[in-house]
């Protein structure tokens, strides 16, 4: 029983972790040489603390010949008198602080190019292409908010978890090492001390975590909301002012941003209690410091300058990272929810794919079969029940039918849009489930019920499926469907750009335009779903008698509502709520007392009146 591929569920936080960890290995190198520089900018950190507290012992020694020189470093002459001694420590400080804003600013054009230019880059291409290979009932069961807001905000979730969680998390280590180690040197009672409150943050830090998560999960799920009713109001913006709705648009789209400003008022009220407390610890630390420090420094036992003031400054450092412990723990959050929903749709199960044993005949002639064939697109609600006929190659069948009968769902079968819940759709003989499904749907051209146009040229609209097509061909397929006249009236001609969804065309034109596309790729069968629909009775003459042409040698399979269309049919298939009842000639039909005939009567008759 076929059901509605849904976003598979990855509820789980570890093989959520698991994957976002995979692809950070997967750039490991890049990951590495971040890394690496930060480790130069955290030596180039501590040296400035470092080269400070000498300056300040030494400046200490010069006032007072008591106080013990320090050790000075290497670069510093010996025979240096005291006044270019402090030169030299002045201009290494500086030196130092110019060598790391340099390094600084490589780190984030090599963060830049990474994350933005690579990770997130890829990883929408990825999500791309999976959906390009999700069937119809993805689409159909997914609204396209959550599928856009997914793409566009969700992929910056792992750039978030690399960049935000593990880099930060490791250069958090590798400074709280450094800083460690220094701090231990110059008296581990005083680090031990300062230390004390950091099983306090940790404490929080995890608390925090576990009560944010579902929050940002929730906030993704608003935003969803909120993002498809912004598309389906600028989509239907012609409905909505020609039913002068506007007020009520704009309060639901009042009541959805406000439930994203009450939703994040919970979670910022829990940021806003957890940064307080990280810094209030992070002030008892130096409070400790200062009373604790400032003692030894008088009782003689570490000094002011490399002992209490470059404490000071890595013991900040220290903190600093401590603090940033609590974003990270928030990026990770905010990356999970994101990352699980973008790995959802990659796990999608496509639905309808090749085969891996699908064989291409070489050669299609266009024989279509529906062998017992039932069709639904959701549980318990069936769309076309124990559906048998037989379409020759190069025959014109006509489906008719009152609205809801399934004439749309039997012709999206014939292109594996769907696969059928029962039974098989053969094309020459051949279970179309058993073809290599690009090659089957080169076979088929179709022409929607609703044509699609892309914002570019008419002429690249006309050769989308086809982009090499020569401008002949082009012109061809235009000229058959009519609309080489209507194309040439336009300054530009072919290379006029069309609005979004063809704007500037009319219902007709932009029929024409969408014929003319199938018959650009010459298929073996065509598919025209009330191709007509949009276009007066005058036109519509004109190009089904243009299009006779076109459709001599091709099955073609035409949803009709009109007596013209169906008296030029090889074979008509009359379909009532999903059961096909009678199917032969029009003239077949019409001698019998059936369904068909009873309806061209009532056709007749309001056509008379």
């Amino acid at each position: 029983m076929s059901t509605a591929p849904q976003p598979t569920q990855t509820n789980a936080t570890a093989p959520t972790l698991r994957r976002l960890l995979g692809i950070a290995w997967s750039h490991r190198t890049d990951c590495l040489q971040l890394l690496g520089l930060q480790l130069i900018l955290v030596v180039f950190t501590v040296a400035v603390f470092v080269l400070t507290g000498i300056a300040i012992d030494f400046i200490r020694h010069c006032a007072d010949a008591n106080v013990p020189a320090p050790s000075l470093p290497f670069f510093i002459p010996k025979d240096s008198d005291n006044v270019a001694t402090l030169w030299w420590l002045s201009g290494g400080i500086v030196v130092v602080a110019l060598l790391r804003a340099a390094l600084s600013f490589v780190f984030g054009l090599v963060s830049v190019r990474f994350m933005h230019g690579r990770i997130v880059v890829n990883l929408r291409a990825q999500v791309f292409a999976k959906l390009q290979q999700l069937s119809f009932r993805f689409f159909d069961s997914n609204a396209s908010g959550s599928i856009i807001n997914r793409v566009t905000s969700d992929a910056h979730s792992v750039r978030i978890f690399i960049e935000g969680v593990l880099l930060q998390l490791a250069i958090i280590t590798v400074t709280l090492a450094v800083c460690s180690v220094y701090m231990f040197r110059t008296d581990w009672r005083l680090t031990l001390a300062c230390l004390s409150v950091l099983p306090l943050q940790i404490w929080f830090a995890v608390r925090f975590s576990k009560k944010v998560r579902p929050a940002y999960e929730e906030n993704r799920d608003l935003m969803d909301r909120m993002v498809l009713g912004f598309s389906e109001n600028v989509q239907g913006i012609q409905v909505v002012k020609g039913f002068s709705l506007e007020g009520r648009v704009l309060g639901r789209f009042a009541g959805w941003s406000e439930d994203i400003r009450v939703q994040k008022r919970k979670v910022f009220g829990e940021i806003a209690l957890f940064w307080p407390v990280i810094d209030g610890l992070n002030r008892l630390s130096m409070i400790i410091l200062l009373g604790y420090g400032g003692w030894m420094v008088m009782q003689g036992q570490i000094s002011l300058g490399t002992g209490l003031v470059t404490f000071a400054g890595l013991l900040q450092q220290f903190a600093t990272q401590v603090t940033t412990v609590a974003a990270v723990v928030d990026n990770a959050q905010v990356s999970l929810a994101g990352a699980k929903r973008i790995f959802e749709i990659l796990d999608t199960d496509p639905g309808v794919a090749s085969q891996p044993d699908a064989r291409s005949p070489g050669r299609f002639l266009g024989r279509v079969t529906f062998d017992n064939v039932s069709f639904e697109y959701n549980e318990n609600a069936t769309v076309l029940k124990d559906v048998n006929f037989v379409a020759e190659p190069g025959r014109r069948i006509a489906i008719a039918g009152a609205t809801g009968s399934g004439k749309s769902a039997l012709l999206s079968l014939i292109p594996r849009f769907y696969d059928p819940r029962d039974g098989r759709v053969l094309l020459d003989g051949h279970d179309v489930r058993t073809l290599p499904l690009p090659e089957l749907r080169r076979q088929v051209g179709m022409v929607f019920q609703e044509n699609f146009l892309f914002s570019n040229t008419i002429a690249a609209n006309i050769a989308f499926g086809h982009p090499d097509a020569s401008q002949e061909r082009i012109e061809r397929a235009a000229k058959i469907a009519g609309a080489h006249d209507f194309i040439m009236a336009f300054p530009e001609g072919y290379e006029t750009f069309l609005g979004e969804g063809g704007v500037n065309l009319s219902g007709g034109q932009r029929q024409r335009l969408a014929i003319a596309r199938a018959l650009l790729l010459e298929p073996t069968v065509l598919l025209l779903d009330d191709p007509t629909s949009a276009i007066d009775a005058e036109t519509e003459k004109e190009i089904m008698e243009a299009m006779e042409a076109a459709m001599e040698g091709r099955t073609t399979f035409i949803v009709a509502h009109r007596l013209s269309t169906l008296r030029r049919a090889d074979l008509i298939l009359v379909l009532d709520r999903g059961r096909l009842i009678q199917q032969g000639t029009h003239e077949q039909l019409m001698a019998e007392d059936g369904h068909y005939r009873r309806a061209i009567l009532i056709q007749s008759e309001g056509a008379q009146a």
